[in-house]
């Protein structure tokens, strides 16, 4: 081997060395600054809830100075597109519910794509809908409300927090399940349609579970089935949509945290281990069971794993219903 070629060898190894080096400094001192989480929704969301959860319990047992930063709109992409234009150094982070894996269906036009544009960190909790009716109305079963639907088509009714929410998309998902005919009725604020439910102006609703279990409770709504894989403590006598015969609809809404791509392996391994750790803290799985919630949690490769089959779903109930978002 000639000297330069001797040389061009070592100047190659110590280029590689300190790219080593750097990555490994660059991980072990992450985080040096504070940490901001976007959530693309507004305060007392489920993102917002959660991500404030996740906040205060990496300041207390890491030290990291984290603050959360409500940008809501465009069906979650607003925020993701900010997280995604920042720097992938682990400073910024989205905080993506079920209604970003629809983002791409419902605007095709957002150049914003969930799996090319982010590396996920953690799936960090799920929670589930149940179905309510009004009390006029006569179905008292799942399948009892299915045969009043195909029997008056286009004459029942069902409500939801907005367009492209997660009772907006398993509303049509549960038509497209049955071949169902039902008017959607969007409503800006979501106390709203549960009070119109309460009222008898809508028929039915899937909704999160907890603004309406003290309604259940009391006799003011009737739950038909939950939407989790099983019965939950506060609906112990409602059965599951996978009992009924309708396995399609166990259909989770969860908060999930990702950052940029081309973050680095392992700053979203050091992100990911922290979250993971939070998630076995006793107060953190309380404050998250108070909202409704349940802690998940895992690798960064299984909630890539899962957003994958997520969008995939969504993709096809947005192409088949027909949804299209108001201009």
């Amino acid at each position: 081997m000639t000297t330069m070629g001797r040389f061009s060898l070592r100047a190659a190894i110590a280029v590689f060395a300190a790219m080593a080096c750097g990555a490994g400094a660059s991980a072990q001192s992450y985080p040096s600054k504070p940490i901001r989480i976007v959530v693309p929704s507004a305060p007392s969301t489920p993102p917002d809830m959660v991500s404030r959860i996740f906040a205060a319990e990496l300041q207390r047992a890491e030290g990291w100075t984290i603050f959360v930063e409500n940008k809501a709109g465009g069906a979650q992409t607003i925020a993701g597109r900010d997280v995604a234009q920042s720097a992938p150094d682990g400073y910024s982070i989205f905080a993506p519910s079920m209604v970003s894996a629809a983002a791409r269906a419902l605007l095709p036009n957002s150049k914003l794509d969930m799996e090319r544009d982010f590396a996920p960190v953690i799936k960090a909790s799920v929670s589930y809908n149940v179905l309510v009716v009004a009390p006029r109305v006569e179905a008292r079963t799942m399948q009892e409300l299915v045969a009043l639907a195909q029997k008056n088509p286009g004459k029942l009714n069902y409500s939801s927090g907005g367009f492209g929410t997660p009772a907006h998309l398993i509303g049509e998902l549960f038509k497209l399940d049955r071949k169902i005919e039902a008017v959607h009725l969007p409503y800006q604020q979501f106390p709203q349609a549960i009070g119109d439910l309460l009222a008898g102006v809508n028929d039915y609703m899937f909704v999160t579970t907890l603004p309406v279990t003290s309604l259940v409770e009391g006799g003011q709504l009737r739950a038909l089935a939950v939407t989790s894989p099983r019965r939950l403590d506060a609906f112990k006598n409602v059965p599951t949509v996978a009992e009924l015969g309708f396995p399609q609809l166990a259909i989770e809404d969860w908060v999930g945290f990702m950052m940029p791509s081309k973050t680095p392996d392992a700053v979203v391994g050091r992100m990911n281990a922290a979250m993971n750790k939070a998630l076995q803290n006793v107060d953190v799985r309380k404050q998250l069971a108070s909202i409704g919630a349940e802690p998940a949690g895992g690798t960064p490769a299984e909630f890539d794993a899962f957003l994958s089959s997520e969008i995939k779903l969504w993709d096809r109930t947005v192409k088949d219903a027909n949804i299209k978002l108001p201009n």
